[in-house]
């Protein structure tokens, strides 16, 4: 069994601690599952920029493999943030350089290699809608994280996407659990395989068409936990894993046990998530704090 990130990636700056992480929704979750036991690789587009060269450097180090993807001239994006009462705050987004930004093209040979993994995750920041139904022709399981905006919940947006998504993912914290239900059934009846719903400390349900599974959350104590940075990503790695290893595939769908196992054992990864700094640690200082707390495009040239 072996998972593939397939997109996004991103800095993640905490303005509180003056310092740069690796992060992004298909990074996070490539370096989750293989921390969970699995063989995992990244592919995507790189910044030729110290931030790039830094976020590729972190994937390698955690035993990610990252050969495929590829490095374009131009900036990274940086998402800005701050932790409050253990919640990480977000501030504001740099989308990073044009050419960055741009999708990386599946030509026939990556096409290949991504068949080659048992489940290929991707998400709505990562540009790859195009390239599903190609990508679920060909064989593997996809899991695609829908986030938590309403543009990606319309219902033309769940028509081009779901048909091809063997698990979709939704962030629902901010609604009660008859409009999540409802939004599970929704993405279900509209081609996704089975949807997921994680409502932070509400805990998580799960629908595959037939019954939908409910588990609580494990609860961590704010005053010893670090942030929440990728606790929803480290919930569908654990959940994941689980129904891989319980044979879940295409000619197999998980059983209800399956899935409240799956759900108890993706409760278990976030929670030991809220202890690690930003998605997997591996942090640096940011510019500003590098250089006595100005900006070195502020400082006048020697």
């Amino acid at each position: 069994m072996n998972v593939l990130g397939f997109g996004d990636n991103t800095v993640d700056r905490f303005v509180d601690r003056g310092t740069d992480y690796p992060g992004g929704n298909c990074v996070n979750v490539a370096v989750y599952t293989h921390r969970l036991g699995l063989d995992a690789a990244y592919l995507g587009v790189f910044g030729d920029d110290d931030l790039g060269t830094a976020l590729r450097t972190a994937l390698v180090a955690q035993g990610v493999a990252v050969d495929r993807s590829v490095v374009r001239e131009g900036t990274t994006s940086v998402s800005t943030l701050h932790v409050q009462d253990g919640d990480r705050v977000f501030l504001g987004y740099d989308p990073g350089g044009h050419a960055v930004r741009r999708a990386l093209p599946l030509t026939p040979a990556l096409l290949t290699y991504a068949a080659s993994f048992t489940l290929v995750h991707s998400s709505v920041y990562s540009r790859t809608e195009a390239v599903l139904p190609r990508l679920a022709a060909a064989g593997p399981l996809i899991s695609f994280d829908f986030s938590d905006e309403e543009e990606y919940r319309t219902p033309a947006y769940l028509d081009r996407v779901c048909p091809h998504v063997d698990l979709a993912l939704l962030s629902c914290s901010h609604l009660d659990e008859t409009a999540t239900r409802a939004l599970l059934t929704e993405a279900v009846r509209r081609g996704a395989g089975m949807a997921l719903a994680t409502r932070g400390l509400d805990g998580a349900l799960v629908y595959d068409g037939r019954t939908t599974t409910a588990a609580p959350a494990r609860v961590a104590d704010p005053a010893s936990m670090s942030d929440t940075m990728g606790c929803g990503d480290a919930f569908l790695a654990g959940f994941a894993v689980s129904l891989l290893r319980d044979g879940w595939s295409r000619r197999a769908a998980p059983t209800p046990e399956a899935l409240e196992h799956a759900l108890h054992q993706g409760a278990r990864a976030a929670y030991h998530q809220c202890f690690v700094e930003a998605a997997f640690g591996f942090g640096w200082p940011t510019p500003v704090a590098r250089t006595g707390g100005r900006d070195p495009s502020e400082q006048a040239p020697c």
